[in-house]
């Protein structure tokens, strides 16, 4: 081959290359589906790949997306077998959308918050690496980049860019007064955003994130754990960090009741503010609110001046603190499995 006609064909190259490294990682029932908007691959855009998936299946789907900006909507239906949504890069891989809870439907109405995600995932034993997800709107209000309704789902080194509301851990409800887990894992990843970007019932851990206010920032969380889980939003060795008026971003308040959000061992920037947490001008949420810290450091850490219903963990309390204890739960999940 010549150098010139070698040269020319190295993306394809570096595809098939992927390709078959994943397909020596994977067990022989299992499935590798390329996506690439040159027509190179298996589809074009990411949902045809996703609706290929089988249903209930045990058999892991990984689907390899080439470089490129996919503007689409996303959803992944909870019927669907385990999927691993794997990027060339997490700059060079976007998935993108511009809807907003205040856009209007067919009808005239608001289409809403939860609508306005760019990827819905519902299913189950779901796995995203190299990609970044995106709500394009801008400040327009409440919209998603990701909303997460199911469980045992871990992302790493991906970005979630967007403003208000970028990031929703809805949790899984099967009726009013009925939850089941629903267990995120953040490994490597940066979050951005302006008001509440992560948000919601799910349990998470983030572990060595980069969560960036942006400016204008007003809260990084806002929880709404259910009663009865253990743990809500948990933060370890992460970096809290933005470019936000410094003193004018609280590090969480209670979008529910029992709201639980924990910060350990991280860098705290100067942008949060003294007092750290906010009621939401909610008295009663006081009382059933946890927030605490323990060990942060940086210009934004300064416990001294915290709300005094908030706590810092003690040496007893911390051990329970670690993402294997929050994420194992009844059936063991290895949660670091699909991010090696």
């Amino acid at each position: 081959m010549k150098t010139s006609a070698l040269f020319n064909n190295l993306p394809h190259l570096c595809i098939v290359s992927v390709v078959l490294l994943s397909l020596l990682s994977f067990k022989t029932h299992d499935r590798t589906i390329l996506v690439s908007k040159d027509g190179k691959g298996n589809f074009k855009t990411v949902q045809q790949a996703i609706d290929a998936v089988g249903n209930h299946t045990s058999g892991k789907t990984k689907i390899l997306i080439s470089a490129g900006i996919y503007k689409e909507k996303i959803t992944i239906p909870a019927d669907k077998g385990p999927i691993v949504l794997e990027g060339e890069n997490p700059e060079r891989t976007v998935i993108t959308y511009d809807d907003f809870a205040s856009k209007k439907n067919a009808e005239g109405k608001d289409i809403g918050t939860t609508n306005s995600a760019t990827v819905f995932i519902y299913s189950d034993d779901f796995t995203a690496k190299n990609i970044s997800f995106e709500n394009s709107s801008g400040r327009v209000g409440q919209a998603v980049a990701v909303l997460t309704a199911g469980d045992r789902m871990s992302f790493g080194n991906c970005r979630f860019l967007g403003n208000q509301d970028t990031l929703y851990l809805k949790g899984v409800q099967d009726s009013p007064d009925k939850t089941r887990p629903s267990r995120n894992y953040f490994k490597n990843c940066y979050i951005e955003g302006t008001t509440d970007y992560i948000f919601g019932a799910g349990t998470a851990v983030f572990e060595n994130c980069t969560i960036f206010s942006k400016r204008t920032a007003s809260y990084v969380t806002a929880a709404s754990t259910p009663q009865e889980n253990g743990f809500g939003f948990v933060f370890i060795h992460s970096e809290i960090t933005g470019d936000a008026e410094a003193g004018s971003v609280y590090l969480g308040r209670p979008w529910r009741p029992f709201a639980k959000t924990v910060f350990v061992d991280c860098h705290i920037n100067a942008a949060i503010k003294p007092e750290g947490w906010h009621n939401w001008s909610k008295p009663d949420a006081e009382k059933t609110a946890f927030y605490a810290e323990m060990n942060s450091q940086g210009e934004g850490a300064d416990v001294s001046k915290r709300v005094p219903w908030s706590h810092q963990l003690n040496g007893s309390e911390r051990k329970k603190y670690t993402a294997e204890n929050i994420l194992k739960g009844k059936d063991s999940w290895n949660f670091k499995q699909n991010l090696k």
